[in-house]
């Protein structure tokens, strides 16, 4: 198929930026879309330009790397799917597609469609933590906890840590993938030592870092490629206001 790209183009963090735009032809149905591009950046290493500069690791819908805004929309038009696992049969014939970076205050971009998320790892690093001694892995395996909790945890820990949400969202609001983290960590009998004092460093930590505030838009659970649902961030809101009127 032969399609026409348009691509965010900047060369580094102080520059305005600008779209570009691409021509390709023969592009095979079966390609995944970060395949695409990489027959984009032949093409213009070929021709003696700089290639488009984006993030990916394993290709595999795993490591949340693949930061890709697809016609308006965080990792394309699939539901539940990364980029990288978004295939090119998904397009059509002559389809033109316009390709961005995440668009966050927090995210600042780096260059063309990398952006800096390493506020998400400052607010990991306010919470993401349990210094409860729990014992070889046997040990902790041995102490009884509640299928309900146990699934729950299971769910929220399937967040990769993309930044979608904070992408699709009017408010650039990181409340699913903070909601997603302190949850499979407090529902978990290791985790609830430090529930309180997680909850409330984690969301000054993302206050601090620039991210908005949610309202109830559901962007991000429509936008996450693991599914998250927003009912997490409920059990969030619901913890931390129960720590702040304790004395």
């Amino acid at each position: 198929m032969n399609l026409t790209l348009r691509v965010w183009r900047q060369k580094n963090a102080e520059d305005q930026g600008k779209m570009a735009t691409y021509s390709l032809e023969g592009i095979s149905e079966h390609m995944s879309f970060l395949e695409m591009l990489d027959v984009l950046n032949e093409k213009l290493t070929a021709e003696g330009e700089d290639p488009v500069a984006f993030d990916h690791d394993c290709r595999e819908g795993i490591c949340g790397s693949c930061s890709l805004v697809i016609n308006g929309r965080p990792h394309g038009p699939d539901h539940g799917t990364t980029a990288c696992q978004l295939h090119m049969r998904r397009f059509k014939n002559g389809d033109e597609i316009v390709i961005e970076p995440w668009r966050a205050r927090a995210f600042p971009v780096l260059k063309d469609l990398m952006v800096n998320r390493s506020a998400f790892d400052r607010v990991i690093q306010a919470g993401g933590f349990t210094s409860v001694s729990t014992g070889s892995a046997p040990d902790a395996n041995a102490i009884p906890i509640p299928k309900p909790h146990a699934d729950s945890a299971m769910d929220a820990a399937a967040c990769i840590g993309c930044g979608a949400c904070v992408a699709a969202c009017p408010n650039a609001s990181a409340m699913l993938f903070v909601a997603a983290k302190v949850s499979h960590l407090g529902l978990l009998p290791q985790g609830q030592v430090e529930a309180s004092a997680r909850v409330r460093g984690m969301i000054r930590t993302m206050d601090q870092e620039g991210f908005g505030n949610c309202t109830n838009h559901y962007e991000c659970q429509a936008a996450c490629p693991k599914e998250i649902s927003v009912d997490f961030i409920a059990l969030m809101n619901r913890r931390y206001l129960k720590e702040a009127v304790k004395p």
